[in-house]
């Protein structure tokens, strides 16, 4: 723990529903809620006005309706949010180069090289809420404190649009009152082992001996826990995050057993997925097909490549390679692609038997991708793709709803 509040987390608020308001001026001040808008969709964002009537994330779209039936119900637009989260993440590069994204719409900085140029933490933590709202019109909740526990909870404490300072010496004041639940590491089933304990709160956590709590969760956890209840934490700002693996899964609006459908599918998560590959300067060789079935029942498939690829026409034809191996005949409820033991890509990769010298065949469609990648990043995801991507003379790079129907083709 540091003796001065410079670990800053920021938060965006209501992230993918603020950028549609952004985008279309009728919907603020409106409930705006964003997710799958099929039978079997969930919440992924919700407005602050949504939340009002019990709205959340990962709440079913249909009790959603439910709740506010008069709410403006959007698809997501990853390539708006995406964006959106390039414009921000920017504004604070120019502040710190400490900065590590969580996900789209949060992330930690570490302000102390820069604290004196800046006048120190929470200057800096009003200067960047201002700057979001002046350069991008989004607003952002921010926390700071001596360590990233308490930045991350004080940025939760001060939405929506607030900000928060715990002072040095104060952690535990805003520490100990919380839900034990708030604490990294307490899920469902830890929270109902130490329910046995009468631990409710990080304060009745921090009561408990250490020993305790390793007989109870393990040493692992249990020291963990320990630790973060007394504010012991001594990880610092990783700028550069080792990111695993690139993937994307879809859950249909009703069971899909033609392999011919499926097989389109996994063409089009693979053309999404090598995008952000590209995207993130990666390639990688393992590509996981990920298969769900009407009874939940979810099994994984997986095949190691040569060479790293972040070319869609391989990682779509080793994806399928995979599904042609798997009974669907029961009903397949949701697909995913992912690419893992991720790297630098080469600058020749995979080996595509397209005929010809298959490097050269490699380095075509190499271009040919990257072409695709400057058109969408101008002018938006779906205005350009594989021919096979279109129905009805419409390009379907995102899933509308509805997987494709016998007969009217698919991905390539």
């Amino acid at each position: 723990m540091r003796g001065e509040a410079t670990f800053l987390h920021v938060d965006l608020d209501a992230f993918f529903a603020s950028v549609e308001q952004l985008a279309d001026p009728a919907l603020r001040g409106r409930p705006v809620v964003v997710g799958g808008l099929g039978s079997r969709g969930v919440v992924a964002a919700a407005s602050y006005e949504a939340r009002r009537y019990g709205i959340h994330s990962a709440m079913p779209m249909a009790r959603a309706r439910r709740a506010c039936p008069d709410a403006v119900f959007r698809a997501p637009r990853l390539d708006a949010y995406q964006s959106a989260s390039r414009a921000v993440m920017g504004i604070l590069r120019s502040v710190t180069p400490l900065v590590e994204p969580v996900s789209l719409d949060e992330a930690f900085l570490d302000v102390a090289p820069v604290g004196r140029l800046h006048g120190g933490g929470p200057d800096v933590a009003a200067s960047i809420r201002d700057r979001v709202r002046r350069e991008t019109g989004l607003t952002a909740s921010v926390g700071v404190a001596t360590t990233k526990l308490v930045a991350k909870l004080a940025s939760d404490l001060a939405k929506p649009d607030g900000l928060l300072v715990v002072e040095p010496g104060t952690e535990l004041e805003v520490l100990h009152p919380l839900p034990v639940e708030r604490l990294w590491g307490v899920g469902p089933a830890t929270r109902r082992r130490l329910a046995r304990f009468g631990v409710r709160t990080v304060g009745d956590l921090a009561a408990l001996p250490e020993a305790t709590l390793v007989g109870a969760l393990g040493p692992s956890l249990g020291r963990h826990l320990h630790a973060l209840a007394w504010n012991r934490d001594d990880r610092g700002v990783e700028p550069e995050r080792d990111v695993r693996s690139i993937g994307h899964e879809e859950t249909f609006p009703v069971d899909v057993a033609d392999p011919a459908v499926l097989a389109a599918e996994a063409g089009r998560l693979a053309d999404l997925v090598a995008g952000r590959l590209r995207a993130a300067g990666r390639a990688g060789r393992t590509v996981q097909l990920k298969v769900r079935f009407g009874d939940f029942r979810t099994i994984t498939r997986s095949s190691t490549l040569p060479e790293p690829t972040d070319l869609a026409v391989e990682v779509a034809r080793t994806a399928r390679r995979l599904l042609d191996a798997v009974d669907v005949r029961q009903g397949v409820r949701l697909l995913g692609v992912t690419v893992q033991q991720l790297a630098e890509p080469a600058a020749v990769q995979g080996r595509l038997d397209l005929g010809g010298d298959p490097g050269e065949a490699a380095q075509r469609w190499g271009a040919v991708e990257r072409a695709v990648d400057a058109v969408r990043d101008r002018f938006g995801v779906d205005a350009v793709g594989p021919a096979r991507l279109t129905r009805d003379g419409v390009l379907r790079v995102r899933r509308d709803g509805s997987p494709w129907g016998p007969g009217e083709g698919g991905p390539a």
